[in-house]
């Protein structure tokens, strides 16, 4: 059995420390100052590791193989199988008309200006995506539809990444608040309600931060009810879905509560015409002669969350599960750490996860709007075209991500951080930062670094349910720059080959809201400890 080593650089953590996050920095630095597409950035990251892994942490060439492709084949089923189905729906959308619909149904029901469409879609519907979907689809899906209301592509799919962080924590229904309970021991629905007591700020505070990137401070000044509104809402219906009602259905309850409640409000409260942001004369407002009816732009969006809630509820996906015990790896190498624990390396298998039951949501929809067998597999073949790069990246940030937590890099990288004593506070949330970011899934961060955060939490006599629950709203913060989440999005707008500028402009974005997470978390420490739920 191969034992980590936690010091290998001459005996010296701080030393040691700097080299394991060579492969991170590799990643940051190929993205965001050589601006070079994800999976160019994402194999250098992995080329840096398998290196350091090797030659530094002296793990053994089949080890180093055998986790990384154990990484790959998890990001390939079950992330990108959900990915892949929820761009088939999208596409089966679009050939359909009720893409079209959808949008002309947004037109013709919220005032001319595109700030209120972005808060509309870009936060309210995206957060509802992420709860059902998750891994990057709704960047895909709200990034086009900004698009088509006259949004810059750029543009568009920087402010839906900066969006879609309130609700990540809960997405794909609650399936990272599930693997943080497993990898910690501590109860799920504890963790749920801890996470509830943090993101509902952060999502308070988005609508206005992504406003004043948008519009300005003029834009907050004019638009200050609406976000309020659409802010607020999501924020009490997430904290009372996560502590009272069930943490798995929190995106899907809080994003119908934010929308339909800014919808209503829209209608007794219109915001001044402001021509600098009214919506081009080129898009069309009404649907086309001989389209499908405006409300019918609903009907995949229905179908998928009907779909996906009643999958989860008579909990389908558990049906055929295998447990696949990863040759090579499993129980082969122990975890210095956690006192020489045998690292176990099990690969669930779900023929009927999540993906399967978006795509028989794609099949339902191509149905409903009798879309013919030749369009449905064009539509496949489209969705492939597409997504074939983001699933290679993907493949790699994860393998990454694998490679570094079984050679022992990301053990001596949370080492690191919890030896800074009460400084741990502060940089708690950016090692959920940093797993997110290299993973592009809470869910893999949660596994990553969670069990890391208990550990060091205890040792330095801090509550360890906060900072479990904080490496996942920690790692909401670093989705936004996953090459695995832009990678996905620029797949469906026309952007491929652009993810460096898209990185280097959501990076600053990241920080500042990870580090207001970090002074939130240490306020729930230190001054109100009371709120932290018991378990």
């Amino acid at each position: 059995m191969f034992k980590q080593l936690l010091t290998p650089v001459g005996d010296s953590l701080p030393l040691s420390f700097l080299v394991a996050a060579l492969p991170i920095l590799t990643v940051l630095v190929l993205l965001g100052a050589l601006r070079r597409p994800a999976w160019q950035a994402s194999l250098g990251g992995l080329a840096v590791g398998l290196a350091t892994a090797m030659i530094v942490w002296k793990l053994p060439l089949t080890l180093a193989l055998s986790a990384v492709a154990n990484g790959a084949v998890f990001a390939l089923w079950p992330v990108m199988w959900i990915v892949l189905a929820a761009l088939l729906l999208y596409n089966i959308a679009v050939v359909s008309g009720r893409f079209e619909a959808f949008r002309s149904w947004l037109l013709t029901n919220v005032p001319n200006d595109r700030r209120i469409v972005l808060i509309v879609i870009g936060f309210c519907f995206g957060a509802l995506l992420e709860g059902v979907a998750g891994f990057g689809t709704p960047v895909a899906i709200t990034g086009s539809l900004l698009i088509l209301v006259g949004f810059p592509p750029m543009e568009a799919l920087v402010l839906v990444l900066v969006f879609d962080t309130a609700p990540v924590a809960f997405g794909a229904l609650g399936a990272p608040v599930t693997v943080l309970g497993s990898v910690t021991g501590l109860p799920a629905h504890a963790l749920a309600a801890m996470i509830g007591r943090q993101l509902p700020v952060m999502a308070a505070i988005l609508p206005f931060y992504v406003m004043t990137l948008y519009g300005g401070w003029r834009s907050v000044r004019a638009l200050w009810p609406v976000l309020l509104v659409a802010g607020l809402s999501f924020a009490a219906a997430q904290f009372a879905a996560s502590n009272y009602i069930d943490y798995t259905l929190t995106d899907v309850v809080a994003s119908l509560f934010s929308l339909l409640a800014t919808l209503a409000f829209l209608r007794v409260w219109r915001p001044r015409p402001d021509p600098a942001f009214a919506i081009p004369d080129e898009v069309e407002r009404e649907v086309r002669a001989g389209a499908a009816p405006a409300w019918q732009g609903w009907l995949p969006w229905a179908i998928i969350s009907a779909t996906v809630v009643l999958w989860t509820t008579f909990k389908v996906a558990a049906i055929g599960q295998r447990d696949i015990h990863w040759p090579l790896l499993d129980k082969a190498i122990s975890i210095t750490l956690y006192h020489d624990k045998p690292y176990a390396a099990v690969w669930t298998f779900q023929p009927l996860a999540t993906g399967t039951a978006i795509l028989l949501a794609a099949i339902l929809t191509a149905a409903a709007v009798r879309l013919s067998p030749a369009a449905f597999f064009n539509c496949a073949g489209q969705t492939v075209r597409q997504a074939w790069k983001a699933v290679v990246t993907v493949m790699l940030i994860v393998g990454l991500a694998y490679l570094m937590n079984y050679s022992g890099l990301a053990y001596t990288l949370g080492l690191g951080a919890a030896s800074t004593g009460h400084a741990f506070v502060l940089l708690s949330p950016f090692l959920g930062w940093v797993a997110v970011m290299l993973s592009g899934s809470d869910t893999s961060g949660n596994a990553l670094f969670g069990n890391l955060q208990v550990v060091a939490a205890n040792q330095l006599n801090l509550n360890p349910v906060l900072f479990a629950a904080t490496n996942s709203s920690g790692g909401v913060m670093g989705k936004m720059i996953s090459p695995q989440n832009i990678a996905t999005g620029v797949s469906v707008t026309g952007l491929t080959g652009q993810e460096g500028q898209i990185f280097a402009r959501t990076f600053p974005h990241s920080i500042v809201l990870t580090l207001i997470l970090g002074a939130l978390v240490a306020a729930q420490q230190f001054l109100i400890p009371w709120i932290i739920p018991t378990h």
